[in-house]
């Protein structure tokens, strides 16, 4: 007669002494990457944030300091460069100028993007393919090729020449491809049964547009409100050609202050970081919702 012997529990854990394998690669992975990931990105930020660090700092320094040691902390901290710009009524000015026109952009390439995606994403007509490409060139364009057409149909045509519209058109023009780019995948993966439902409880198709579509694509929205925003802020060529005198941008008023006071660096350090700040603080405090909504619409 046989007896049964006794098997030893089976347990999941591994043999004393032994670790798993893939724990063993976690540990050596520091969280997802390598020491050489690791330091690239500290190079990248390095490179990115390192001028922006020494001009914040060297609007805090005098031009003596500067000569004497230009990679050095400021000893003593200086304000008056920062207070210099302050109470200088032209920056205003500038500030004034740059932040009607970065509004009037945003809105019109916001309202105009939605509009034109919505279509493009949720109807099906012959053309429909081809249109996107339309604007998926655009992004190709750059505003250096149009620059003197544009020039030509703002002044002589439009008689819109030294005007906030007269920049803030165009830079809406430029920016309408990204928009419409980010925005149709948002639109084309909302479910169709809510415009089913929508319709039959007698919703018309500006409802649906009005009260589904644009509430549902909020994070796309505000991705390309900043984008377009930040683009508005720090555009140069365009307002070059266009704006004079009184109605300048802080970009050019950052040219005209340096070549005014091309002997007072630290001023100039400090005129620029002023002008910076607007757009890097939206650019911050949006960042979470700027890479959500270009997530969403990479899964789109």
């Amino acid at each position: 007669m046989t007896t049964l012997q006794e098997m030893p529990p089976v347990t999941d854990r591994p043999p004393t002494g032994t670790t798993p394998r893939g724990s063993r690669r976690r540990g050596r992975s520091f969280g997802g990457g390598g020491p050489l990931v690791y330091l690239l990105a500290l190079a990248v930020v390095a490179l990115t944030v390192g001028p922006v660090l020494y001009g914040a700092l060297g609007g805090f320094r005098s031009n003596e300091q500067l000569i004497r040691d230009p990679a050095g902390l400021p000893d003593p901290w200086v304000t008056e460069n920062y207070e210099g710009v302050v109470t200088n009524p032209d920056f205003w000015g500038y500030a004034l100028n740059s932040t009607v026109i970065a509004l009037i952009t945003t809105v019109v390439a916001v309202l105009a993007g939605v509009m034109a995606a919505y279509p493009l994403a949720r109807y099906q007509f012959k053309l429909r393919e081809p249109l996107f490409m339309v604007f998926v060139l655009g992004l190709l364009f750059p505003v250096a090729v149009a620059i003197i057409p544009l020039f030509i149909l703002i002044t002589r045509d439009l008689q819109l020449g030294n005007t906030w519209w007269g920049v803030a058109l165009p830079q809406a023009a430029f920016a309408l491809p990204t928009t419409v780019v980010i925005l149709r995948p948002f639109l084309m993966a909302l479910p169709q049964e809510l415009e089913e439902a929508a319709f039959i409880d007698g919703a018309t198709r500006i409802g649906v547009f009005r009260h589904i579509a644009l509430p549902l694509t909020a994070p796309g929205l505000v991705t390309v409100g900043v984008l377009a925003f930040v683009g508005s802020w720090n555009a140069y060529l365009l307002p070059l050609l266009l704006l004079q005198d009184d109605m300048r941008t802080l970009p050019l008023g950052v040219a005209d202050y340096s070549t005014q006071y091309s002997a007072d660096t630290a001023g100039v350090l400090a005129f620029t970081t002023i002008a910076m700040i607007p757009a890097l603080v939206l650019f911050l405090a949006m960042q979470g919702r700027i890479v959500s909504g270009l997530q969403g619409a990479v899964k789109g």
